[in-house]
Order: structure tokens, then sequence, then C-alpha cells
């Protein structure tokens, strides 16, 4: 072999020389392994591939194929690519260099062929594709940034989760994107990445074109050259909005099934409490105390088909009278269609119970001849107001008690609770009573919360406190929306030897409580009837005025400022209410009242 020859051998690419006519006189070994084959020399024409293909798929025959072009015009073919298929089935595409061959008169002796194998190239045009397709197509964001923090590419994911086209952010500086506050996010990553760290998934923020926080899901990739040196980086960001929004969606959802879990046993809890005190005997007890419980079943029935949104009047009524039953002759009721919030639907539910049972034991209802009549009326003036009339007649001659029970306080609080009233009247021809109930233009619902065990600072928990003449005379005002609870607290303070200021159902009415009757100590719900307590807490501090928070929330849910304060969880104990009272009016400075130990 020739110097020549020597080195066509050891090239790694493929080359092959033919004689004028086309007949193949050399080839290397890099073109028998390129060809699959080893064509016979002197007799093999043009290429030694098995089959030849134009791109397109169409058969492209040997003596079209760029070498005998090359050798028939007598010049070089350039550009021209093709795909050669081997014997066993493998199709390679590649680039010829086929280039003639001159004697030293210039006539074409022979040519030189140079076959560059494509297959790598194409690949990674294939991948390029795909890839460019897949971040073209993609809904999430992906953004590419210099080591400036210059935006240097956007794809149309970016443009749907944050609203900006890609002219509009190229060449941008990626911090229009982020809150200022989150500045800082941008120096540490910039500082990672050139560690040559991998930021994975991280959850932030980021600013949209119209002003919008969006959660995203971050991820920040380096970008290197092909000597490896960083030249900036990728990031993939992810909208997590709507997640971020459903586990809000669930996580309120808990807190109030658990609020309304606890708020429901602490009324029951009460509903006994007074059931108990009033009644002359244990058969008296269990059969005042089951029918309050079937109530206020009943009442949680109808607003669990309204997924506690409210309830129709007429539905309240029907349900409450006529326990059940399709029809009682004895009975009217009529009105207009009327939907109560939740807690005053509860509330009324609870009023006709007792208005109910009275008439079904001594009154109208207890007779064959007796009947009953229901209406009601919904007035604007003054405000809205929802009026009903309760007429009883063909009864008993019934005469006005001498001391009000149960039953009378309940309807009284209840309805002050709500800013409205009641007046009963016992005639000769039954029980009568005109109710009037406000009607807000806007029912809202609470923001109910899960209840805690009675706190003290820094998480601990107080030791139930032994009865104490300490508390006597001591004046407490008791802000709470549940008429129920603030009956039961009212008379856990009233044993104990408190007076009691109030109670308050609402936040104005203890403000001026407080502005003209004044108090030892609050005890405070958290949340009345949705509406939040913070202005109260903020204006009992100011006065340093002691105050525990009786509620079903959490800590979390209590006003900002006030979260280490004492803490009475519903359903409570009697114990727990005088202990929050012997902190607040006893705190401890040397001697120790209530003893402290750390929660588990």
């Amino acid at each position: 072999m020739s110097p020549g020859t020597d080195l066509l051998e050891a090239l790694p690419v493929a080359v092959y020389m033919t004689d004028a006519d086309g007949n193949i006189t050399y080839y290397n070994p890099a073109a028998a392994e390129f060809w699959g084959v080893r064509p016979e020399l002197g007799s093999s024409k043009w290429c030694g591939s098995w089959r030849l293909f134009r791109l397109d798929g169409r058969p492209l025959p040997h003596d079209e194929c760029p070498m005998a072009m090359a050798l028939r015009e007598g010049r070089p073919i350039r550009g021209i690519e093709a795909i050669a298929e081997r014997p066993d089935g493998t199709r390679v595409p590649f680039l010829p260099f086929p280039t003639p061959l001159r004697d030293a008169s210039g006539r074409v002796t022979g040519a030189i062929n140079l076959l560059v194998d494509l297959s790598d190239r194409r690949h990674a045009e294939h991948e390029s594709a795909h890839l460019g397709a897949i971040v073209s197509s993609s809904d999430d964001a992906i953004i590419s940034k210099n080591l400036d923090g210059t935006i240097t590419s956007w794809n149309a994911g970016a443009t749907r989760i944050f609203g900006y086209e890609a002219s509009e952010m190229v060449g941008q500086p990626v911090l229009k994107l982020i809150p200022p506050e989150l500045h800082s996010e941008e120096t540490t990553i910039l500082s990672r990445l050139k560690k040559g760290e991998r930021i994975d998934h991280y959850e932030t923020v980021r600013v949209a074109k119209d002003g919008r926080r969006v959660d995203v899901s971050l991820t920040v990739s380096p970008l290197r050259d092909r000597a490896g040196r960083l030249i900036g980086a990728s990031k993939v960001s992810r909208d997590i909005t709507e997640r971020k929004q459903t586990e809000l969606t669930q996580r309120l959802l808990m807190e109030e099934l658990n609020h309304r879990v606890k708020n429901t046993l602490a009324t029951v809890q009460a509903i006994a409490g007074q059931t108990l005190r009033h009644a002359a005997s244990p058969a008296e007890f269990i059969a005042g105390f089951s029918g309050r419980l079937q109530a206020l079943s009943r009442a949680h029935a109808l607003l669990t088909r309204r997924a506690f949104h409210g309830a129709e009047v007429t539905d309240v009524v029907r349900d409450q009278l006529l326990l059940g039953t399709d029809a009682d002759d004895r009975i009217f009721y009529k009105g207009p269609f009327v939907v109560l919030g939740a807690q005053p639907a509860l509330h009324l539910a609870l009023i006709l119970h007792e208005l109910g049972t009275n008439a079904r034991k001594y009154g109208a209802l207890s007779v064959a001849a007796g009947n009953l009549s229901v209406t009601w009326s919904v007035r604007t003036n003054g405000g809205r107001n929802l009026f009903l009339e309760w007429a009883e007649r063909g009864g008993p001659k019934v005469s006005a008690p001498s001391s009000p029970g149960f039953g009378t306080t309940l309807i009284e609080r209840t309805l002050e609770a709500h800013g409205g009233e009641a007046s009963l009247q016992y005639g000769t021809e039954g029980v009568t009573c005109q109710i009037r109930l406000p009607l807000p233009e806007l029912q809202r619902g609470t923001d109910d919360r899960a209840g805690m065990s009675l706190l003290g600072k820094r998480g601990a928990t107080l030791e139930p406190a032994p009865a104490r003449s300490a508390l006597a005379g001591k004046r407490v005002l008791v802000v709470e929306d549940e008429p129920l609870l603030a009956m039961d607290i009212e008379a856990i303070l009233t044993d104990s030897g408190c007076s009691v200021v109030g109670p308050a159902g609402n936040l104005h009415q203890a403000k001026r409580l407080l502005d003209t009757q004044g108090c030892d100590a609050v005890l405070l719900d958290a949340n009345l009837a949705g509406e939040s307590v913070d202005e109260l807490a903020a204006l009992l501090t100011q006065r340093r005025v002691p105050f525990a928070f009786v509620t079903g929330h959490g800590r979390d849910a209590l006003p900002r400022g006030h979260r280490d304060a004492v803490l009475v969880g519903k359903p409570f104990r009697r114990e727990e209410i005088k202990s929050a009272l012997e902190v607040l009016c006893y705190p401890i400075t040397g001697g120790t009242v209530v003893q402290l130990q750390p929660r588990l």
C-alpha cells in the first residue's frame, strides 16, 4: 500500500474510489462497515450499498446516485443526501462528497467519495424537534435565562400562566416576574447555579402581567455550553394555584366540620345542663332532654339537605310541629318563602319546639278540640324583619307561670341574641306569642375552627381549679352568640358567685356593655356569627381588661397578637370556665393560684 492508501485505511469515515466507468477500485474498512457488505473490486459500480433511497423514500438507482452524477458530469456533487440500506435491512442516512479525479491533461480518470453517516445528527435533530415540541406545547412555563438573570427564551406555557407574550419578556430581567419581597430568591438561585447545583421543586409565588399572584412549583437547572461552561439556567414553573385552592378548601371544610361537631356537642351539653336545672324529677329530665335533642336533630337534618347554607321557614315549622307526620288537622301554618341562615334557622327550630312541647302538654294541642295557627310575614320598615305569630285556640284555660321556665328563657335569650324579641300572652283561649327576628341583608356562616383544651401561656395546660369563694362578686362579661351556651356559662358563673354582665351576642352589644357597666373579666367567643372579634380583643387589651377565649376554634384562628391567650375549648367543663377566671382575676405573680403543667 502507498502512504496515501495507508492514510485512507486509518480514517474512521467511509472512503472509496472508482475508475472513469464507475467500477469500484478501492474502499477502506470504514466503507465496508458502513455498507454492511464488501463489494467486489472492479465489478461493483458507483456505490457499494446494497440499496439506495431518496429522502422521500423512493428508490434511488445506483446509476443515478451522486457518484454516478459526478463521473458523468465531471464535477463534484454536494448537498444531496440519501439513504443506504444494508443487507440486514437497516437504513443509514448519509451525505456523500463525490469528487472526480483527473490526470495531468485534465481527463477524468475516476473519482473519490467520502460518505458521512448522518444517523447521530438525524437522531439529534429528531430529539431536538421532539424536545422543542414538548417545550412549545407544555402547559408549564419553561423559561431560560443567562447568568445576568435576563430571559433568553419563553414558551407558550409561560404566556398562558403569566400573560406576557414572548416578545414582551425575552431580553427582560426575570425579576419582573418575582414579587419585590422575594427578590432575594433570585440571588440564592444564581449562587447555587454557579456551584453547579440543580434546584428541585420548591413552591413560591410569581406575579402575572395583570398583577395576580400565581402559586408555582419551580425547578431550576443549569445550562452549559459544549465546553461545559455554565451559561445560564432553565426554569420550569408549574401553576399550582388550583391545587393550593383545593388544599385550602379541604382544610377549611375539615375545620368547619370539626367546629360544627364541637359546637353541637357544646350545645347538647348546654341543653343537658339547663334541662337538669329546671327538671323536677329524673323522668321529667329525660323527657325534656330527649325532646330537645330530637328537635336539634331534626333541625340539623334539615340544614344538612342544604349543605348548612340555611333553611326555609316553612320547612322549619313543619318539621318541629308535625313531628314526622304528613299532616295534623289541628295545625295551620302559612307564610311567604323565607330562607334563614343556618344559626337563625337552628334557633327558630328550638323556639318552635319549646312552644310546641308546651302546647302538646298543657295547651291547645293537648285536647282534640284545640287548634294552632302559625303565620309569618316579612316587613321592611326599620329594616328587614320576620314577624311570626303563634296562636293557640280551643285548649284548656292557661295562666302565666309564677316564674319563667327554661323554655321561656330560651325563647327570650335566643331572640335577644339576634336583636329580636318575643311577646308571650296567656289568654283564656290559649297561648299567643309574637316573634320578631331581624333578617340581615347578608347571612354569613361562621368560620369555625377546631377547638382546643383550656390553654395558658406557652402551651401550658391549666389544671381544673377547686371551688373558690375568691370569684364571688367578680363581674364577668359573657360574649357568646349561641344563646344556649351563653345560658350555660351564665349558670356556671352564677353558681360560682360571679355577677354576670350581659350576655352579649354581638360586638355592638359587647362594646355597649363594656362602656356602660364595666367588668373584671371577659369570656369571649372567637367568632360571632362570622364576625371577627379582633377589634374587641384590641379594645380589651387597650383598657387592660383580662379576657379568655371560649370557642371551638384553634389558636390559629384567634386574633393576631392574642394567640397565647387563655383559651377554653368547646365543649367545656364547668371547672375549665372557673379555672380560666382564676387566671384572669388572679394573675400568677408570686403565689400560685392555678397549677400549670407542660402540655404533652
